[in-house]
């Protein structure tokens, strides 16, 4: 007879506890250090108030924490929603919320973000991850561009060349480079929306 594993309700919800502090340790440490290199497993867990090994059990990895932050963030801003402004029948509208959606993203963890993706220059697999994640931003515009370009005449711009540049203005960096100053991240944002609307009127996928 095969012993059946058992877990303890308490146990886990202990061990949840501790994953979640880990990674908000990790968010938080990501935000305020200068230097990436500092950013460690040692570091994540002196932030938090565990030791290492807890951590490494936890994750196994530097790569596998940093992506449960990305997907803490993700979580936390509501990425599921996205589906839902996918299916709004209108795309001019729809990409308008797709802006406002990822500029909302970008400035509620910018620093954190921005030492996410340069995490990546120095670990191939993590700059994988970030990428395919970015990719996924891609081909929701590219879905509304073709919405769009439905119907048109053939002599206007080429689609592809429009969610190229959809996909540059509506990154990370991009809106980063746009917050300088004493610009708001509101104020960054409509630059984002209005070089948005302006691309798309350009390649000639107006709204009519």
């Amino acid at each position: 007879m095969s012993r059946r594993l058992y877990r303890s309700p308490a146990r886990k919800a202990a061990a949840d506890e501790t994953r979640a502090r880990i990674v908000a340790a990790a968010s938080a440490l990501l935000g305020t250090t200068r230097d990436r290199r500092s950013f460690s497993l040692q570091a994540v867990a002196k932030q938090a108030g565990v030791t290492r090994l807890t951590v490494y059990k936890q994750f196994g990895s530097r790569r596998a924490l940093l992506e449960a932050v990305f997907d803490e963030l993700a979580t936390r801003r509501g990425f599921r929603d996205l589906a839902k402004v996918m299916e709004d029948p209108d795309p001019h509208r729809a990409l308008w919320r797709i802006v406002s959606f990822f500029c909302d993203f970008w400035s509620s963890g910018t620093r954190a973000l921005l030492r996410l993706h340069s995490a990546g220059a120095s670990d191939p697999d993590l700059d994988e991850s970030v990428r395919e994640r970015n990719e996924r931003r891609r081909r929701m515009l590219s879905v509304l561009v073709r919405r769009m370009a439905k119907g048109r005449r053939r002599d206007c711009k080429p689609p592809r060349d429009l969610v190229d540049v959809l996909f540059a203005l509506t990154s990370l960096f991009f809106f980063a480079q746009l917050q300088t100053g004493t610009r708001s991240s509101k104020a960054a944002c409509r630059l984002v929306q209005a070089a948005c609307e302006d691309a798309v009127r350009r390649a000639g996928l107006g709204p009519d």
